[in-house]
């Protein structure tokens, strides 16, 4: 394995986590874990990609990321 192939499995696999963990109801899928996950996973498997240049996933996992991120710091907003 590659050092982007490492990267990408960890980035995959930590959104798969959080995919499993929120369809059994371990996590809520508007918690702060869950979006954490996914930004950590989604950042992971868009910079492996990025490294072996396949830019469908780039864009698609770039996107995940900042989706993921607005989620979360809109987890971080006080409710009124």
């Amino acid at each position: 394995m590659t050092v982007a192939d490492i990267i990408g499995t960890i980035g995959v696999g930590l959104i798969l986590i959080a995919y499993f963990c929120n369809t059994f109801g371990w996590i809520s899928g508007k918690g702060k874990l869950f979006f954490l996950l996914n930004a950590a996973g989604a950042g992971l498997a868009c910079y492996a990609s990025w490294l072996i240049s396949y830019w469908p996933f780039v864009v698609l996992e770039g996107t995940w990321f900042l989706i993921s991120v607005i989620g979360l710091a809109r987890t971080f907003r006080v409710k009124d």
